[in-house]
């Protein structure tokens, strides 16, 4: 019938034209484009507000596209740690002094040091400057951290495997496990949690920890190792057909185009490195690290099951990202001010127009993409496998058995 054709369906590489958009999984390399845009944007601020802004937009989109799988219940973790990293950030300039300041809030015992560690300070007077200084670089670090956090509790894994290139495929077994170490850390501390509290066992503190961290480490790195066996048995690191001149040169390639890249990005994030180190060796090194990564794909030839295609919801994630990291590199050349509030002086942090703009672009995949497919769960009142309905405690009465001159059976009264 023509009335059930539908040009949005999945798999054909058309655009989504129904809406809401039909559940689906994005691409994971837009959610990765989308997060590094993120990160980009919060290393070029040290601005509280924005930086507060930009961890809220990933946390509301990690909520709003998170799937139930293992690796979407990571983002906890993720929050934890860019929580610790603040504490130790001020924490070092507490004892390790980290600048001066006119403000002194109060006074610890100084520690002498001997005359080779000229210019170290152990405790001493502490100042709001350095406080507020370890306050503002640990939120921009922990504010990286949570973006690629959010990257990983949105973008599955192992569909990101499908998506490496060819000349990635021999390492595409240790990428996976890699980026897989901290889901399966989360799913085993839960599972061991669980465990736990159906044996009754209870307490807090040490004594907890010593039951739980062992059979985390053991189940997580039984995890990691079937996966890299299921890969290894399905043709990952294997060693591809190739003379050794041509890895040679692909090797080079790749090895120097990235460390252009890193070197580029280092100039690309301090202001005050040399024009030349940022942009164009960042370019640059991409271009190098392309080229052998196109030689090394030459060699491999491998087929995907249904391949993840690029379609309208995954050109606007990823470009909600490089807007933000874009408008936020406007802002860093036309007004610098507000995105680096003054320590010396100490003067409020402030917002304008255009900073806020860029941080609210990268909540709109919140909005305008598919929702992620969740797994199925029978309704309340739905009978489930066994015979127990969803949402009760009883199993509905089995049917009596027929009579034998072919009569209906009796009904009994329901209680």
């Amino acid at each position: 019938m023509s009335g059930d054709r539908n040009p949005a369906r999945p798999g054909r590489g058309w655009p989504e034209l129904t809406w809401p958009p039909l559940a689906r999984p994005l691409h994971p390399g837009a959610w990765w484009l989308w997060a590094l845009g993120l990160a980009v944007a919060a290393s070029r601020t040290t601005n509280p507000l924005l930086l507060a802004m930009i961890l809220a937009v990933a946390a509301y989109v990690v909520v709003r596209r998170r799937g139930d799988a293992p690796w979407a219940l990571s983002f906890r973790m993720y929050l934890a740690l860019g929580a610790f990293i603040i504490v130790m950030r001020v924490a070092f300039r507490v004892v390790f002094g980290g600048g001066q300041g006119d403000t002194v809030l109060f006074t610890l015992p100084e520690i002498p040091l001997p005359e080779a560690a000229a210019g170290i300070r152990l405790f001493g007077e502490v100042a709001a400057e350095q406080l507020l200084g370890g306050f503002y670089d640990g939120l921009r670090l922990a504010t990286m951290v949570v973006c690629v956090g959010a990257a990983n509790s949105l973008a599955d894994p192992k569909r990101m495997l499908k998506a490496l290139p060819g000349a990635l495929y021999e390492v595409g077994a240790s990428v996976v496990v890699a980026l897989t170490v901290a889901p399966q850390l989360v799913e085993s501390v839960r599972r061991v949690r669980r465990a736990r509290r159906l044996r009754g066992a209870g307490g807090k503190g040490r004594r907890a920890l010593r039951g739980i961290i062992i059979p985390v480490l053991e189940d997580a790195l039984n995890r990691s190792l079937a996966l890299a066996a299921a890969m290894a048995s399905r043709g990952y690191g294997r060693t591809g057909g190739a003379d050794p001149r041509t890895r040679l040169i692909t090797g080079v390639l790749v090895i120097v185009g990235l460390v252009g890249v890193c070197g580029g990005l280092y100039g690309v994030l301090d202001a005050a490195a040399p024009a030349l180190l940022g942009a164009p060796l960042l370019l640059g090194g991409g271009a190098v690290a392309l080229a052998g990564l196109l030689v090394g794909g030459r060699r491999v030839r491998r087929t995907g099951y249904r391949p993840d295609r690029w379609r309208p919801a995954e050109l606007l994630t990823a470009g909600a990202g490089v807007t933000t990291a874009a408008l936020m590199f406007l802002t860093a050349g036309v007004d610098p001010d507000n995105l680096y509030p003054s320590l010396s002086p100490l003067s409020w942090p402030e917002l304008s127009l255009v900073p806020v703009l860029a941080v609210l672009a990268g909540v709109l995949p919140a909005f305008l993409t598919p929702e992620p497919p969740r797994s199925a769960a029978p309704p309340a009142g739905v009978p489930r496998a066994g015979g127990v309905e969803s949402g009760t405690g009883a199993a509905p009465a089995a049917p009596s058995a027929p009579a034998a001159n072919g009569a209906e059976p009796r009904k009994e009264p329901v209680p």
